[in-house]
């Protein structure tokens, strides 16, 4: 017989795809086996173990507080060094757990390990403080142990029944304000000039890049609010250590005496001005709970709960009528949201998403953001309004900063709630033009050309600036002020020209925005879900609906390998699918600053309206 090569390729082939095939679905079968195998361990198991009488639930706090999960370049690089991911502590979640432990008999004790806990404003703050006082009201004892309490982590501690210091610890309260880069002679030195067009007399975000130093206005204006922020800490410190008023200030001054006296023992200095209750370590605070509460051989310590093994008890239920909650926390951008940032097109989707669904009966926008883009925070204002039209109330929960674009997307809402240390307003709106003239001087370089009008090369950052482009900047940044202070001046029921006497770009704390009618009332995170909740007319059994940008393929695979979402998104820096951000280091703000400008100099357009405020996290 002869032979056929064709005849024998196909039977070759034929061969292999069986095999393939038979593997296939080998491989399939194994899996879905191991996915029966898997639900029914999950339905036999029980649950979780349950908690016994005398529980301490331990509060080992780690990493960046912050309202939703954010990913840096940072990040990535501590993962590398050190083999794991920098921890994130949500705020949402950390309130879960103290106001689910203050219902629960079980718990006996809640402990405060701070020394890991980094970042965080005033507003979340509070509302932790808020919670630890919410433990305390249900007759549980709260106790802080640490080895070093920096400002932030002190403000929280001072909730507790009980502070311990460890002896070769400290407590370090600074106070607010500080200062910041100017870079008007490095530029010029470099022969970049920048043209700021604003409207706003204390609107200072764009100051270093113009300036040598902070004008009058913005002096006055951050001394105005740094003063009532510091007045806020130092009253709730003394208020929660029983302290007379001005004791903290007073130990501030006085520190350097102290410190000596007590021999450079920073520890010692704390306890005698009673901000702590005594000097403990580690085992001797193992020690004494053990005997406050009840030994379990097992783990050879006091029986305790961790918190992330809590948090995983008391996660929101899936169904039912819901108060839909959608953050926006970072700059604003006007398109999709990368990490650390708000965009308009992302969150617009985001609410249009929530207004469409049928569960979700009222919306809570968290906002903690300085601004940004102002036609990204209108994208995200008109979907607010939108959902108000279609029936949906809408109320706004301000965390530690809500300015300028982070009030612009607060206008459009039945009630505007903010902490009494909140920062916002900021009501003014900038852009910056950056050009290098006196570069292409120095290095010779030249420009030449045809253009059909003189619009068609106005802004070349070779040339110094055409005058008719500034004007016609000008003539757009007085427009978006306008729509700015009216549609602010409709939202708080008042006039144009009221809202330009306390707008001009100053920042105002929570407490003096209410003084000046920026927002309704004074309140918490916990108080604006309630209210949506009334408005929408839902029972206490209402549920809380987080609605957030969907889980990109990548980031549900690695989280099915065990990978949390932070690590999710480092892991696709470290790949190149996500873009890397600033890294940190002595020179870090330098840096961006600097990328600031160049962000807006490689701009999609020729100038962006923005309403961003130099501002920060206290």
């Amino acid at each position: 017989m002869a032979f056929k090569p064709l005849s024998a390729l196909r039977r070759g082939f034929g061969m292999l795809w069986r095999v393939v095939d038979v593997s296939r679905r080998t491989f399939m079968n194994l899996l879905f086996l191991l996915f029966v195998i898997i639900v029914v361990m999950i339905l036999t198991s029980g649950g979780p173990k349950p908690i016994g009488d005398k529980t301490a639930l331990v509060l080992d706090l780690k990493g960046d507080l912050v309202e939703q999960y954010q990913s840096s370049f940072q990040d990535t690089v501590l993962d590398t060094v050190g083999g794991d991911s920098k921890r994130s502590v949500r705020l949402r979640d950390l309130l879960t757990v103290l106001d689910a432990a203050a219902k629960d008999k079980s718990i006996g004790t809640v402990v405060l390990l701070l020394d890991q806990m980094d970042g965080g404003g005033m507003a979340m703050l509070r509302e932790i403080g808020a919670a630890i006082d919410r433990v305390k009201a249900s007759g549980k004892k709260v106790i802080a142990w640490g080895g070093t309490y920096d400002q932030k982590r002190y403000l929280v501690a001072s909730h507790a029944d009980e502070i311990y210091v460890h002896p070769m610890g400290m407590v370090l309260i600074e106070g607010f304000g500080g200062r910041r880069n100017y870079y008007r002679d490095a530029l010029d030195k470099l022969g970049v000039t920048v043209n700021l067009i604003k409207v706003g007399t204390y609107k200072s975000f764009a100051e270093p890049y113009i300036a040598n130093g902070p004008s009058e206005a913005a002096q006055e204006a951050d001394s105005f609010l740094y003063n009532a922020l510091w007045q806020d800490y130092t009253a709730q410190v003394e208020k929660n250590r029983k302290l007379p008023a001005g004791s903290v200030a007073k130990w501030i001054e006085t520190l350097p005496q102290q410190m000596e006296a007590a021999g450079g023992s920073a520890a010692k200095v704390a306890q005698a001005a009673k901000l702590v209750d005594g000097l403990k370590t580690q085992d001797e605070i193992r020690a004494m709970l053990v005997k406050r509460g009840v030994y379990e051989d097992r783990i050879k310590s006091f029986r305790q709960v961790g918190y992330h093994d809590y948090l995983a008890r008391h996660q929101p239920k899936p169904f039912g009528d819901a108060v839909g909650v959608i953050t926006a926390a970072g700059n604003i951008t006007e398109g999709t949201s990368g990490p650390n940032t708000v965009g308009g097109i992302t969150t617009a989707n985001l609410i249009r998403q929530a207004r469409e669904d049928e569960q979700i009966k009222a919306i809570v926008l968290r906002v903690d953001s300085p601004g940004g883009s102002a036609y990204g925070s209108e994208l995200i204002r008109r979907e607010l309004e939108l959902t108000r039209a279609a029936g949906k109330p809408v109320v706004v929960s301000m965390g530690s900063v809500a300015a300028s674009g982070g009030y612009w997307i607060s206008m459009a809402a039945d009630e505007v709630i903010a902490d009494p240390a909140t920062i916002t307003g900021s009501i003014g709106v900038f852009t910056i033009l950056p050009t290098a003239e006196k570069v292409s001087d120095k290095l010779g370089i030249h420009t030449g050309g045809v253009t059909t009008t003189w619009l068609a090369d106005a802004y070349n950052p070779l040339r110094p600036i055409d005058p008719r482009f500034s004007q016609l900047i000008q003539s757009s940044i007085n427009h978006v002020y306008s729509e700015f202070t009216s549609k602010a001046a409709q939202a708080r029921k008042t006039t144009a020209a009221k809202i330009d006497e306390v707008g001009q770009g100053r920042v105002w704390t929570g407490a003096q925005a209410r003084e000046r009618g920026l927002v309704d009332r004074l309140g918490s995170y916990r108080d604006a879900l309630a209210s949506a909740a009334k408005r929408a007319k839902l029972g206490e059994d209402y549920r809380v609906a987080y609605v957030e940008r969907p889980v990109s393929r990548v980031e549900r695979f690695l989280n099915m390998m065990g990978a949390s979402t932070a690590q999710a998104v480092n892991i696709q820096v470290r790949l190149g699918l996500l873009e890397e951000a600033i890294p940190s280091g002595p020179m870090a703000q330098v840096a961006q600053d600097m990328a600031w400008l160049k962000d807006v100099a490689d701009g999609r357009k020729p100038f962006a309206a923005v309403t961003h405020c130099l501002c920060g996290t206290p």
